[in-house]
């Protein structure tokens, strides 16, 4: 589970420091830097995916989880001068240990369950490089950087504690090492030209790890349509705009998977799970997924508004339902321990349908193990975020929320402040607009036209 993110100097933002919890809410007005904040780490994972090791970061392209453009147009100000930092850290799934490179295999010399990042990438007439790499873990930072005088890179171990480890260099010819790979990466010199620097793979792995559990999905989502076609493969979410949303569910569905709400509750097959959900949100009675004719490899996804409804294609009804079906799907489909990154899941949903949705998200959450960081203009979903942590059904430390704004093109964070009766202490002026003054415009309007009619009667 990430739990920190550092960063300076991408897009708007030039310094942000992020708490995370297992469920992050960010909120904000338009171009306040809220989709800065994921498309930063998605930015990160197709750089890990990119078969190019050449690759400093990749900026993306068409059919990409993100399209960037160029270190200018991501860097603050686009002042390329300025070098791209960055640090995060995040929760291993269990401990991690290193035994002594110089020493006996039994001999652990490092160990613990949180690992950091931090990285550092400049541009120089359009090329980009990576100028430090260094990974923390149990109090040492094991780190690659160019030295001043001669810009060579040098690999480096700083301790806080009493353990006083350091890279022992192969004998021989000192050869230059050349710089980190796609930010993440020590170069394989840095391992061979040292005696005791092969552990270091596990913390790239550790990282890539972390890489590959976060899954994503965003703003714009497909129309339903009336047939599906599936060729049997299992794919590895439903897709940026939720377009392999129906090819989860049957993969899913094939395997025999089964979920369920929590603790001491019935297990139920993946279909039951959605189709629960979609009933307890108020949206549709029943829905299922259905080959039209055996062996077509053709489906079509089938509901009932109510109990006295016909049977009707997903086509047929409210256009929330198709919208709000990625979602839910990706919560339950996402391997425990993962990270679901969401923009806007509340997108073409009904008031009461936001709100019950926010309930999805921390049920999930907590009971999956999963860590949901979401992007979104809805009051509803953080007003049943407060209503739940007044009645303790969330604990508020596990809940992270945020307000995001801009000033000056410069992007600020406000950590909401709130306390266990689920207000919020440090609530930023015209969050969602001025409440106030549209109530009192109104009233006032309403005062003018019955004074006119007034007048037009002759009271």
């Amino acid at each position: 589970m990430l739990t920190e993110l550092h960063l300076s100097n991408f897009k708007a933002w030039k310094e942000l420091d992020i708490k995370l919890g297992r469920v992050t809410g960010l909120f904000g007005t338009n171009s306040s830097g809220k989709s800065s904040i994921l498309q930063f780490l998605l930015m990160l994972k197709q750089t890990k995916n990119a078969t190019d090791r050449g690759l400093v970061l990749d900026l993306g392209g068409p059919n990409q989880l993100v399209n960037l453009g160029t270190f200018k147009d991501i860097v603050h100000k686009h002042q390329d001068t300025e070098h791209l930092k960055w640090a995060i850290k995040w929760k291993l799934n269990k401990t991690l240990k290193i035994s002594n490179p110089s020493g006996k295999r039994t001999e652990v010399l490092f160990q613990g369950n949180v690992l950091e990042i931090e990285a550092e990438v400049s541009s120089k007439n359009q090329e980009m490089k990576s100028q430090f790499l260094a990974y923390r873990f149990d109090q040492h930072s094991f780190e690659m950087r160019p030295k001043e005088s001669t810009k060579e890179y040098v690999l480096q171990a700083n301790s806080q504690n009493s353990i006083n480890f350091q890279f022992i260099r192969q004998k021989g010819r000192a050869w230059t090492m050349p710089s980190p790979i796609k930010t993440h990466l020590f170069p394989d010199q840095a391992k061979t030209y040292h005696q005791n620097a092969d552990f270091l793979s596990f913390f790239e792995s550790e990282y890539e790890v972390m890489m590959d559990r976060i899954y994503y999905l965003g703003p714009l989502r497909e129309y339903p349509k009336r047939e599906y076609q599936w060729s049997g493969a299992s794919p590895f979410d439903v897709g940026s705009r939720g377009e392999r949303t129906v090819d989860a569910i049957l993969s899913a569905t094939i395997r025999g998977e089964k979920r369920n709400l929590g603790k001491r509750t019935k297990n139920k097959t993946f279909q039951e799970i959605i189709a629960y959900w979609l009933k307890e949100l108020g949206l549709i009675q029943e829905f299922s997924i259905e080959e039209i004719v055996a062996g077509s490899n053709l489906y079509q996804a089938i509901v009932k508004r109510d109990k006295e409804s016909p049977k009707a294609f997903l086509t047929d009804v409210g256009f929330g339902v198709s919208q709000v079906l990625p979602a839910l799907v990706l919560l339950y489909y996402a391997p425990e321990g993962s990270t679901i990154l969401m923009e806007q899941p509340e997108i073409h949903l009904h008031p009461s349908v936001q709100s019950g949705l926010a309930d999805v998200i921390l049920q999930v959450a907590k009971h999956r193990n999963i860590q949901v960081i979401v992007e979104s203009h809805s009051e509803h979903l953080l007003r049943r975020f407060q209503r739940r942590i007044a009645e303790e059904r969330y604990p508020s430390d596990e809940l992270k929320l945020y307000f995001c704004d801009s000033q000056q093109g410069v992007s600020q964070l406000s950590d909401l402040d709130i306390d266990i009766f689920g207000d919020i202490r440090n609530w930023p002026e015209n969050f969602f607009g001025d409440e106030m003054t549209e109530i009192a415009a109104t009233r006032k309007a309403v005062l003018t036209r019955k004074m006119q009619e007034a007048v037009v009667n002759g009271e």
